[in-house]
């Protein structure tokens, strides 16, 4: 068997993903990109249970889906989703020193990765995990 498009597409994927960022984000660097991302799965990822983190992260592009489990443990989960400006606020507290994240972060980052991913499956999953979560990644902006 080959091996899956998926994997052999995976670095022009994330490449893609960092310039939508920057260009969606404002941003000057792929650096500053990455860290919004990295920032924003974090975020989301501290509200979910082990199973709704595993699920969620089949949905995602290979380099990404390796970036939101990286250094997961248990213990850090938040219980509730809170106000979109805590949130906001908790992404911007990730790499303080090297994060440029504006307001505009969460619906950036969402909205870039909603488009390398299977719309159906990703409401599926969202609706499974909580109406906060579903809010999260909606396009709101």
């Amino acid at each position: 068997m080959p091996m899956p498009q998926q994997y052999q597409r995976a670095s022009p994927v994330f490449d893609k993903i960092l310039n939508d960022l920057k260009e969606t984000l404002d941003l000057a660097t792929r650096n500053q990109a990455y860290t919004c991302l990295q920032s924003v799965l974090i975020v989301f990822r501290r509200r979910l249970r082990p199973s709704q983190i595993l699920a969620f992260a089949d949905l995602l592009p290979p380099v990404v889906r390796a970036i939101f489990v990286a250094d997961w443990n248990d213990g850090e989960f938040v219980s509730g989703f809170g106000k979109k400006e805590e949130l906001t606020e908790e992404v911007r507290s990730i790499r303080r020193h090297h994060n440029f994240s504006g307001d505009n972060v969460i619906e950036g980052v969402t909205s870039v990765l909603r488009g390398t991913m299977d719309e159906g499956s990703l409401e599926d999953v969202l609706a499974s995990i909580s109406p906060d979560a579903t809010d999260f990644w909606s396009l709101r902006q």
